[in-house]
């Protein structure tokens, strides 16, 4: 028997990790005959299949507004209160028309019961399990108590009531043990473990004829090393480590190339890589406005590329991130064959490491062995191939589409009490 899976989230559209994983879940699902369907504010979604609701989305002015009155500060006015319940109410509505429409027989909530970035989103969700029982799971990326910016705030009660509630109609997914143990200490619910995943079964395509030009639109010649960094420009992301491992490398052959864009946090980190890189002579590129969802000719007549359009022609991928909830940029790197420096980041050092890939790690800054681990698999092809076909078959193992589908077959199992997969 197939399922109407209603995904529900304040955003499903271009490359962020939840969008991404949400599709991945989505193309599985359909392996089994099970349909999809998308709820949020902001959708790139088959419209056929789609309901839009731009109060959901978290970028929405009236939940913006409600944000500056909750973070940083530990007391609402009532008219903060009247304004979340009401926008949340709205909502409600909205996932009940949701539902309808398309008939659906279960829901998958994707971090919006996790993080809350859209707090009348998680409330709305929650009453409607609770009022409702319509079999649920709860996808979570990563928790507010994982982030400093919701530490100090006035909705303690909507936390605890809804990131994430307990329901016994919701079944919990976390996709890293640390998680995993947190939200049983914290909420006293468990949890299964559902790691990141890449179509490992499917080695990906060759660089075809559109994107064969990417290092002439960049201007890094075959001779130069293309070294990418292909996060968003966030503190986080440590980018001033990749900075500091190619000024030690001291080669002049070496262009660092960061893939996507600054804005979500402010552009002042941004232009602190700037100097950062002038200083240290570092020829650090900024590809931002030439990659893309999708392919396409932007306003300047200029090629849009898809980040899996750039990595076939890196020679070497960059990964110093400070903390990850998991880390999509480290298996699209393994699944690409590129060799990439990694930061021992929590997730990596307890989730990751202990799998066995061969790759030059950082303990939190760049030492001369690092680097010339690095120098050696830039120059030893042998040896390059040797480390990325290694990595491959441990991505195969652990972190392919088949561990995926083992573990929704339980999880649908869970909730609707039939072996539908």
């Amino acid at each position: 028997m197939s399922e109407r899976i209603g995904f529900i989230s304040t955003r499903f559209a271009g490359i962020d990790g939840v969008s991404l994983e949400s599709a991945k879940w989505a193309q599985v699902l359909w392996d089994y005959k099970h349909l999809s369907f998308w709820y949020g504010g902001l959708l790139h979604r088959a419209p056929e299949a789609s309901m839009t609701v731009p109060e959901s989305f978290f970028g929405h002015p009236e939940n913006e507004w409600i944000n500056r009155a909750i973070w940083g500060k530990t007391r609402r006015s009532t008219l903060v209160s009247r304004r979340i319940r009401d926008l949340a109410e709205y909502i409600k509505y909205t996932l009940r028309d949701f539902i309808g429409t398309y008939e659906l027989t279960a829901l998958i909530i994707e971090n919006a019961l996790a993080i809350p970035i859209h707090v009348p989103l998680g409330i709305a969700v929650t009453e409607l399990l609770a009022e409702m029982q319509i079999p649920a799971i709860a996808h979570h990326h990563d928790f507010y108590w994982e982030r400093t910016r919701f530490q100090v705030n006035a909705v303690p009660d909507f936390l605890d009531m809804a990131f994430p509630p307990r329901s016994d109609s919701l079944q919990h997914v976390v996709i890293n043990h640390e998680a995993q143990e947190e939200l049983s200490w914290r909420k006293g619910v468990p949890s299964i473990l559902i790691p990141n995943v890449l179509d490992f079964e499917n080695p990906p395509q060759e660089a075809d004829h559109y994107s064969s030009d990417i290092r002439q639109q960049i201007g890094i010649s075959p001779e130069e090393f293309l070294i990418l960094q292909p996060t968003r420009i966030i503190p986080r992301k440590g980018i001033e480590h990749a900075i500091k491992l190619v000024e030690m490398l001291e080669d002049p052959r070496c262009k660092l190339v960061i893939s996507h864009e600054a804005g979500d946090e402010g552009y002042e980190y941004m232009n602190a890589l700037k100097e950062i890189a002038a200083e240290s002579n570092v020829d650090l590129r900024f590809i931002a406005t030439q990659v893309g969802e999708q392919r396409k000719v932007n306003n300047a007549g200029k090629k849009v590329y898809t980040l899996n359009d750039i990595y076939p022609h890196a020679d070497l991928v960059t990964y110093p991130s400070l903390y990850e909830g998991f880390g999509n940029a480290f298996l699209e790197a393994i699944y690409y064959r590129i060799p990439l420096v990694v930061n021992r980041y929590s997730i990596f050092a307890r989730d990751i490491e202990p799998k066995g890939f061969i790759l030059p790690i950082m303990d939190g800054f760049i030492t001369n062995k690092v680097v010339e681990e690095v120098r050696r698999i830039l120059n030893d092809k042998e040896y390059k191939k040797q480390v990325v076909d290694h990595n491959y078959q441990l991505g195969l193992r652990f972190y392919s589409y088949s561990v995926l589908r083992r573990t929704l077959r339980t999880l649908i199992t869970n909730i609707t009490g039939l072996p539908n997969l």
